[in-house]
Formats: C-alpha cells, sequence, structure tokens
C-alpha cells in the first residue's frame, strides 16, 4: 500500500553532538597519555585494560545515539514506527479508537518515555506528536517535525473512513 505519510528522525539536537564529541575525547586523550606517552591520566588512574574497555564503551554509546532513527509510515490501512534498533509497532486503523496531533509538552527528555499521560512516548526532538489510543485501552505517542502535513494525511484518512 502507498504510504500517505512518511517521515524519519534522528538526534540532530547540536547540544547533544558537542556533548557527545566531547565524552569522546575523554578516552583519547586518557589513551594517549596513559599509553603512548607513559604518563598516568589523573591523580587515580584506571588501568590500561580498564581504559580501553571504557573508550569501546564510550564510542558505542556515541555509534548507538548515530544509528537511532524513528521512521513513521501512515497508510490507508495501518500506522507503523519503527523506533530503530529499540521499538517497532504495527497498528490497524479498525484497532484504533482516537488519533490526534498533540502537544505533549517535556516528558522528561526524548528517546522512549513510559507512563506518561500519552501512554509511552517515541520522539527524538520537539513537543508535537501524534497521539495514538487503540480500542483495548492502550495508548502511545509518536513524535513529529511535520504537524501540519500530518494533520492533512488524518483528514484524508478520516475522510475515507467516513465514506
Amino acid at each position: 500500500m502507498k504510504p500517505l505519510f512518511t517521515e524519519k528522525q534522528k538526534f540532530t539536537q547540536w547540544w547533544l553532538w558537542v556533548l557527545m564529541i566531547g565524552f569522546g575525547l575523554i578516552p583519547i586523550i586518557g589513551i594517549y597519555k596513559q599509553l603512548i606517552i607513559g604518563e598516568e591520566f589523573g591523580s587515580k588512574p584506571m588501568s590500561n585494560v580498564g581504559l580501553i574497555l571504557f573508550s569501546v564503551f564510550i564510542y558505542l554509546l556515541i555509534a548507538f545515539f548515530y544509528f537511532l532513527q524513528l521512521k513513521t509510515k501512515i497508510t490507508s490501512e495501518e500506522i507503523s514506527f519503527t523506533f530503530f534498533p529499540l521499538a517497532s509497532n504495527n497498528v490497524k486503523w479498525e484497532d484504533i479508537s482516537e488519533t490526534k496531533i498533540v502537544n505533549y509538552g517535556f516528558v522528561g527528555g526524548w528517546g522512549i518515555r513510559f507512563w506518561t499521560p500519552y501512554g509511552t512516548v517515541y520522539n527524538t526532538k520537539g513537543k508535537i506528536g501524534l497521539a495514538i489510543e487503540m480500542k483495548n485501552g492502550s495508548k502511545f505517542l509518536i513524535g513529529t517535525q511535520k504537524e501540519s502535513e500530518l494533520k492533512n494525511v488524518l483528514k484524508e484518512i478520516t475522510s475515507l473512513n467516513e465514506a
């Protein structure tokens, strides 16, 4: 089925990447000082193995954020999203009781937020999202950066379902 709406979002906040690059510099400095020059890095240095493991952890964390991506697709039959590599869901329109675009504010951060008034929130930035309530009572919200396009698609879907 041809998508009526698609959106791909990533963590592109400049301050987040400045922080991560800053954290990424710490192991480089530590490895340079401790393993190449031979000086201790700090007043209570890690072992060489500990420093290497710490470096691997930091760079895996940075890579994780680099590859995190929220993809949303809406067709006349379903809403699907993938928050790669953490979560995905496909819901048929007949299983949905209500959809609405809301300003959900700041729900404690970005990423996946549990136990909010909107159920589980999946977002990468901003505060606008598609709130979905299922006929079984469960709820979730998908963040969006394309509010007006999403509003138009929901109107189109609503008119298709009423016809």
